[in-house]
């Protein structure tokens, strides 16, 4: 049987019901044309999720009530923060729509001096709403219920690690080591960034500021990937070692 799963806010939530908003409402009544009495599941984007059974259709909304909260675990255990450089087409799409699948907490776009976006900047509003449609649909899709926070791009000249993460590792086809090699150096328990550049490579200026922020520098192999191969192998290798996917 497929589990159709809704998401809604907070703050559309009471303690035995919850009201989905025009867009959810549409889906379950015009897309999957499910009638009252319906079951479905609805989560909130930080954690919780309930089975639930449609309760009422009046026009543009849809209230559920809650029947049961799940307690299953569904997030890794792993703060996952993927700093990936800008793409052009539709890479960047499937980097956000992957990464999701596997479990990464955070996104932060990067301009960087070989990236072929040029003027990010003025587009960064529109963007950042596309991503996060196809990081919720990801979710959806995935059984995750916490949303993916995803930042406005930033340019790696100004990108830098938050307090609370003890390691940023910073991927590069020149030198390093493995992650198997510095794996065992890191404590799990706290937040860790990975960040990808872009199929141009990082310039001489990034690799330095990346030096001198302490980033640890890692490969991904003797062979040259391509950039959405390197996230997605990245957060693979995170999630194995230090994550849910040991």
């Amino acid at each position: 049987m497929q589990r159709h799963r809704f998401f809604a806010t907070p703050a559309q939530f009471t303690s035995s019901t919850v009201t989905l908003d025009a867009d959810e409402a549409h889906h379950l009544t015009r897309v999957l044309r499910l009638s009252e009495g319906a079951q479905v599941f609805v989560f909130d984007g930080v954690g919780n999720e309930w089975r639930s059974e449609v309760a009422r259709i009046h026009k543009r909304e849809v209230e559920l009530t809650l029947r049961e909260r799940l307690s299953d675990a569904v997030e890794s255990p792993l703060a996952l923060t993927l700093a990936q450089a800008l793409v052009k087409g539709d890479k960047f799409d499937w980097i956000v729509q992957k990464a999701t699948e596997l479990g990464v907490s955070r996104i932060v776009p990067l301009i960087t001096e070989h990236s072929d976006i040029r003027r990010a900047e003025e587009r960064a509003e529109q963007k950042l709403q596309r991503w996060q449609r196809i990081a919720l649909e990801a979710l959806k899709q995935c059984g995750r219920r916490k949303l993916v926070d995803i930042t406005t791009p930033v340019p790696f000249s100004e990108f830098s690690a938050p307090p609370s993460a003890e390691t940023t590792l910073f991927f590069s086809e020149r030198g390093g080591r493995s992650l198997h090699e510095v794996a065992a150096s890191l404590r799990p328990e706290l937040p860790l960034n990975l960040c990808i550049a872009s199929e141009g490579g990082w310039s001489e200026a990034e690799i330095q500021k990346a030096e001198a922020d302490g980033f640890l520098a890692i490969h991904l192999g003797s062979r040259i990937l391509r950039t959405e191969t390197a996230a997605i192998t990245a957060v693979a290798l995170a999630q194995h070692h230090f994550g849910d996917l040991r």
